[in-house]
């Protein structure tokens, strides 16, 4: 079946595209964001994050309110007020061709044009890039930052680097002031880690991790989330060289990746790539997140 390209209204997110192929569906706003608010199998229910009540936002003084609203979006890095959270409640413009849909917002005040680039083919995956492009007359210093939020109830399966380095080190952690590392709903082994969503949990958790085999598990509502992405180089990622992080609230569960920190000349773009596959399943969470486990 051909890819379908169309615009509907969905929630109170107003209008937004639409990308079908008869296997998976993804919907992203073009009234704000622009967010992918919506990625499932087809008929299946939403596993994206939806901010219907608009309970995650940041009051950014001088700029006006930032809103989560939910799904994936994208930011740079490293995290700053005011330049992280300036509100992107504007309209978005959009062009589909190829079985390619391209997302556009307004460029921001410090002159970083984002996009997001969604490919969708035949069959259970799409491809996302994720691009900042310095429109400045000037170099500037940061990363691409692809953020993914996800809905309640799953659970997330990292790898840990395996690389057998002798006497040097393999594996980096970074942990934010206000995560507990005994946190119930973190578990770290020497191979794998998981984070589990709770809806009664109102306290925050966030871990980075280097990550060099490529993807992430999250399993929620009866189906199971993989993200694919780059492995891990020899660059100068933020928050203590991490490429991966997550982060959990009451709301939802993130995934997050980084690309390389650096000065970006003008009109040079730094992009993120990642491929998204989503399948059907009848497992609970926890049992999907087992059998993973046991091929690691």
């Amino acid at each position: 079946m051909s890819v379908k390209c169309y615009e509907t209204e969905y929630q109170n997110f107003g209008r937004c595209v639409c990308l079908e192929n008869g296997i998976i569906k993804l919907m992203a706003t073009i009234e704000v964001g622009p967010r992918i608010i919506y990625f499932g199998a087809q008929g299946k229910s939403n596993i994206l994050f939806e901010d219907v009540e608009r309970d995650f936002y940041e009051m950014n003084r001088g700029y006006g309110i930032w809103y989560a609203y939910g799904g994936h979006r994208l930011w740079s890095a490293p995290e700053l007020m005011p330049e992280t959270y300036l509100p992107d409640n504007n309209p978005v413009s959009y062009t589909f061709k190829n079985n390619t849909l391209v997302l556009t917002p307004d460029m921001t005040i410090s002159k970083k044009q984002f996009q997001l680039v969604c490919e969708m083919t035949e069959g259970n995956v799409v491809h996302i890039t994720n691009s900042i492009t310095n429109c400045s007359d000037e170099p500037q210093r940061f990363a691409p930052w692809s953020v993914t939020g996800f809905a309640s109830g799953g659970t997330e399966l990292i790898p840990l680097c395996s690389t057998k380095t002798g006497f040097l080190p393999n594996r980096t952690m970074a942990l934010w002031s206000y995560s507990d590392i005994r946190d119930e709903r973190f578990h770290l082994t020497n191979n794998y880690a998981t984070l589990r969503h709770d809806a009664n949990r109102k306290d925050a958790f966030k871990v980075g991790f280097n990550v060099d085999d490529g993807y992430v598990i999250y399993a929620a509502n009866g189906q199971v989330f993989r993200k694919s992405f780059a492995n891990y180089e020899k660059a100068n990622y933020p928050d203590y060289c991490c490429n991966f992080e997550t982060y959990t609230n009451k709301h939802f569960l993130e995934v997050e990746l980084l690309g390389e920190e650096r000065e970006y000349n003008p009109m040079e773009t730094a992009s993120l790539k990642e491929s998204w596959e989503i399948t059907e399943t009848k497992l609970s969470p926890d049992d999907v997140i087992s059998s993973y486990i046991q091929k690691i």
